[in-house]
């Protein structure tokens, strides 16, 4: 009886060891399933998923996130989310798409009680045919979010419901963003057509139309391409509005870049003796702060130093002022160096640098630059001088 006992409990073992294997094998097939129909081909939004995804925001798509009007954005959207979170009721009006109305732009304002032409009531621009998201609304005023702006505008001025969505549908269009790190474009859509360019990963471009055969014909620098629609995802976009904040910023840079041409700033402002060295390291430093800059933004960089050699503020030397501490954050760690030893200085540079040496400048008598940012100056490329 117990030899009986001991081969029944044997047996048992040995079945749930084997149930256990088949019911993993299974799971494990399922979950590979599961993962290879998530990167098969989304299909292309239509125009109400596209209304959804614009009163629903996601992080627009190449743009740069460190900038300040995307930072600006995110501030926005967080306090769109915190206002909506304390609400104690939830209007069917949300999450509506609305569209500017006129023909010319209208200002957004901070209350609907503001005066429209008191200047520090105003927050935004709601251009033609830009479009936002309703929040609130109550007495012909509707508060909106749209781009980085947040306030009020007069119902008159404003589309909703089925209006908002043709205007919509008329004025938007269908963005196909790459997923993968690089996606062929080709001439036609075949996998043996020829390869006319190369999309790198979250590059996008216009599309043109759902082949409905698994590929996506975009506009590719003016040219009809194909891409396979597993490797992008669509986006439906509309315009929107601006922050009074980014528009200043915006007029700040037109103005800087005009001023960049005023012919004051390239009166020469004399000539320096340098060795050899010091022309070698005036390059090196121009290839670190301006290598990817046109010309003239590395003529400037150049310029800069030199200003300060003869300005009296500054040591008296290429090699002083270009170490000198808390200024040229490449010289500081140690990247200047790197550049200088490796004997791999472009032509370009060398050129920018000895121009600057013969005292050429394009930003007059400057002392300062740094990256864009809002400040007001001469604008060149993605620096601003002062």
């Amino acid at each position: 009886m117990n030899r009986v006992m001991k081969l029944f409990l044997e047996v048992s073992k040995l079945l749930f060891t084997w149930a256990l294997i088949i019911v993993l094998f299974i799971s494990q097939g399922i979950t590979t399933e599961a993962k290879r129909s998530s990167l098969k081909a989304k299909p292309c939004a239509d125009l109400s998923a596209g209304i959804s995804d614009i009163v629903s925001p996601v992080t627009p798509l190449g743009v740069d996130k460190t900038s300040t009007e995307a930072r600006v954005l995110g501030n926005s959207n967080k306090s769109s989310e915190a206002m909506s979170a304390s609400s104690s009721s939830t209007s069917s009006e949300e999450n509506k798409l609305v569209m500017s109305k006129g023909a010319e732009a209208m200002y957004i304002l901070a209350s609907p009680d503001s005066v429209s032409n008191d200047d520090s009531n105003k927050v935004g621009v709601l251009y033609k045919d830009c479009g936002g998201k309703i929040l609130e609304r109550k007495d012909g005023w509707t508060k909106i979010s749209s781009g980085d702006v947040i306030g009020w505008a007069k119902d008159d001025n404003l589309l909703f419901d089925d209006d908002a969505e043709k205007l919509a549908s008329e004025v938007g269009k269908q963005i196909v963003t790459n997923q993968s790190s690089a996606l062929k474009v080709r001439s036609s859509d075949s996998d043996d057509a020829k390869v006319i360019g190369v999309l790198g990963e979250k590059s996008f471009v216009d599309m043109l139309e759902d082949m409905g055969n698994g590929w996506i014909a975009v506009d590719y620098n003016d040219h009809k391409g194909f891409v396979q629609a597993e490797y992008v995802s669509t986006d439906f976009k509309i315009d929107q509005g601006k922050s009074m904040a980014a528009i200043k910023m915006r007029e700040i840079d037109k103005k800087g870049r005009q001023a960049a041409k005023a012919p004051e700033l390239r009166e020469n402002r004399g000539a320096v003796d340098a060795s050899a060295d010091e022309l070698k390291l005036l390059a090196a430093l121009i290839q670190c702060e301006a290598g990817n800059q046109p010309y003239d933004g590395r003529v400037a960089v150049g310029a800069v130093v030199m200003n300060r050699v003869k300005s009296g503020a500054y040591p008296n030397s290429i090699y002083n002022v270009i170490y000198a501490s808390g200024q040229f954050t490449p010289a500081l760690n140690g990247t200047v160096a790197k550049v200088y030893d490796s004997d791999r200085i472009y032509d370009m540079n060398y050129q920018a640098a000895q121009a600057a040496l013969n005292g050429e400048t394009t930003v007059g008598s400057a002392l300062h630059f740094r990256r864009v940012n809002g400040r007001e100056g001469i604008v060149i490329g993605e620096h601003v001088f002062w």
